[in-house]
């Protein structure tokens, strides 16, 4: 297991440091976070219009410079707290900021959820593969069939033209990732599964494996681990996949679910430079959980070591 009590231990003393490093750099060095451009009800064949924030990095656009691009969900929860749900916003754009050259510089596109929030996210091949009975629980408390391909089918197909020809953008797959917390999360990992020649890697926060609010059965991590063992890539194609939990309120159900998946990672050749999972005792399954470590997945995406 490559997460050994050592490099958990080191890891654990990483991340501190990046903390106080953050607040001090906050404290000390008030770099402006950017702008946020708000792209309203942005139309689409395959899904609901929806809202769209776009994160420009302060200094964009530089001569010569072409930017990663970073794409998340929820995104109404990204960077104000007026729109934030539970009025806190994870503050994507302060941490990027305050990790400066730490990162490559990187927009960000943070795509509003809708009403149809858990069809949207729901990865609807693993889905399928659930037994009928399981299927028709999952329908009685979350009505309707998942619509996750229609959803990646927008962002890949209308959103990030959009984005590709509105700014100056790597169009590369080695400089396009996606990140969500929760149903988010599941979302992120199933995009890069899907279209493995667009996306270069996935953060996947908090996954929500159960599928479900009200149990936690091991059927969806199940659907889930078959899918993957037929669909994870390998050789050039490997993405970037970056996993964490927490161990408070919704997070306490996930480990059992994150080590099967882990041990499927393993068995399948991916390593350190690929594959990261993370424990974060006491953290809640909340956005002010996820505002503390957002650093932690943008490094592992958007860091030095993600580029080589």
């Amino acid at each position: 297991m490559p997460y050994t009590y050592f490099r958990g231990y080191r890891r654990a003393l990483q991340l501190a440091a990046v903390c106080l490093l953050l607040v001090a750099f906050r404290a000390d060095n008030p770099r402006d976070p950017g702008r946020v451009v708000h792209l309203a009800d942005f139309q689409s064949k395959h899904v609901k219009p929806r809202h769209v924030d776009v994160w420009l990095p302060d200094g964009y656009p530089q001569p010569g410079r072409k930017y990663a691009v970073l794409y998340m969900h929820d995104g109404q929860n990204l960077y104000h707290p007026a729109t934030a749900y539970g009025g806190t916003a994870w503050e994507v754009d302060s941490t990027l900021a305050a990790l400066g050259g730490q990162v490559r510089n990187t927009i960000v596109v943070g795509i509003w959820n809708t009403d149809l929030r858990f069809a949207e996210y729901a990865p609807a091949k693993p889905y399928q593969l659930l037994p009928a009975a399981r299927r028709e629980q999952l329908a009685q408390e979350r009505p309707g069939q998942p619509l996750s391909d229609a959803y990646l089918r927008f962002i890949v197909e209308e959103l990030k033209p959009y984005i590709d020809g509105q700014y100056r953008t790597d169009k590369r797959r080695n400089a396009t990732f996606v990140a969500g917390s929760s149903m988010g999360g599941l979302i992120s990992l199933y995009a890069a599964m899907e279209y493995p020649r667009v996306f270069g890697g996935a953060a996947c926060v908090s996954t929500h494996w159960p599928l479900s609010l009200k149990d936690n059965t091991p059927a969806f991590t199940n659907a889930m681990l078959r899918y993957l063992a037929a669909k994870l890539p390998t050789g050039k194609r490997r993405p970037r996949l970056y996993f964490d939990y927490g161990t408070a309120t919704l997070d306490a159900r996930y480990e059992v679910h994150q080590l099967r998946i882990d041990s499927l990672l393993r068995a399948k050749g991916y390593d350190a430079q690929h594959w990261q999972t993370q424990k974060f005792a006491g953290a809640a399954h909340n956005e002010g959980s996820w505002k503390k470590r957002f650093a932690t997945p943008a490094l592992f995406l958007l860091g030095a070591q993600a580029q080589r």
